[in-house]
Parts: C-alpha cells; structure tokens; sequence
C-alpha cells in the first residue's frame, strides 16, 4: 500500500506514509509538501482514493478508511523530499552537477547547517558509471545527538539507474531532562 501510494504521488513530494490498522478501521496519514495537489478539487482525490484502497487493496467492507494529508512544515528540510526532487529532475534530462547545486542552495536558504548530495552511476549518460559528491556546511556523523535526515532512492533514465542520497543536518538535539535529572 505505500509503494502504490508513493508512486501515485510521485510529482507530490511526499515525505512520509505513516499507516495504523486496528481490527475495524485503516488510518493512513501522508506527510506532503503539497498537500493541494493530493487533496484536489473539493477533496475529490481523496475520495477516489479511498474508494480505490477499500475495493482493490483491502477488499473489505468493514473496514473504515480514513485519509489524513499532514503538510511538512520545511520541505526543504526533507531530505526525502530532495531526494524526489533531484530524481525528478534527472529524470527531465536536467544535468546532474546544477540540480545538485540547486538542491544544495535550497537547503541553505531553509536554514540548514550542512548538507551532502551523492549522485552515483551512468551520470549524465557516460559509458562509465562514477560517483560524485557536493556539500556544504557540516555533517557530523559520529555525533550522536546529531539531527540528520537522510534518504536514499533511485532516478530511473534511459540510460539506467542513477543512485541518489541526501543528508540533512538540521542541527544538534539536547535534551534538558536528562540534563536537569543528572545534575541533582
């Protein structure tokens, strides 16, 4: 069910599908940067989509299906929503090195502290494949209190697959309870 609904989304930049099923009812929660283009006019998708879940996936008629579209606050934030965007655009024939460079800049405007892109195989149709790497600011992946995102997918061109991976660092994660729990 989230394979089907990624895909159907792809141009939406879904970040996640969180999915909760009890015995009697299926809650499906999607986490969007464009809620609008999943929501449609009047909600007509979302019904269609209900409509589709309950017939052909689940194929129960019981079940009560409810449809949650969350919008992601910083979308360019996301390093999963980077990652569809950067394979989108691969996709379109837009050279790999400007989009990486572009994505790159966005996370900084958003207020990033450092980011790394990882573009790897037949990169711009070569006949061989290679790996290139652009970033910036900082990425401390030995620090565990470290706020990385990452994310890792695939752009499928004419010429194969090109592997993508992202890594955010939105900054370091300081608990004060544990803090405050330890000084006493």
């Amino acid at each position: 069910m989230r394979r089907f609904l990624e895909k159907k989304f792809k141009e939406s930049s879904v970040d996640s599908v969180i999915i909760d099923r009890t015995a009697e009812a299926l809650e499906i929660n999607i986490y969007t940067a464009r809620p609008g283009m999943i929501i449609g006019k009047g909600g007509a998708s979302i019904e269609e989509l209900k409509n589709h879940i309950a017939k052909d996936i689940i194929k129960d008629k019981k079940i009560k299906i409810q449809v949650n579209i969350k919008e992601v606050a910083k979308p360019g934030l996301s390093a999963r929503i980077i990652a569809q965007s950067i394979a989108l655009d691969l996709e379109k024939r837009i050279p790999h090195r400007k989009t990486m460079k572009k994505y790159i800049e966005q996370v900084g405007k958003a207020g990033g502290k450092g980011v790394k892109i990882c573009c790897s195989g037949r990169l711009g149709g070569a006949e061989i494949a290679r790996r290139e790497t652009l970033g910036e600011g900082k990425i401390p992946l030995h620090t565990l209190r470290a706020d990385i995102d990452y994310a890792r997918l695939a752009a499928h061109t004419t010429y194969g697959a090109i592997g993508i991976k992202v890594w955010v660092y939105k900054g370091d994660v300081f608990n004060n309870n544990n803090e405050n729990n330890n000084s006493k």
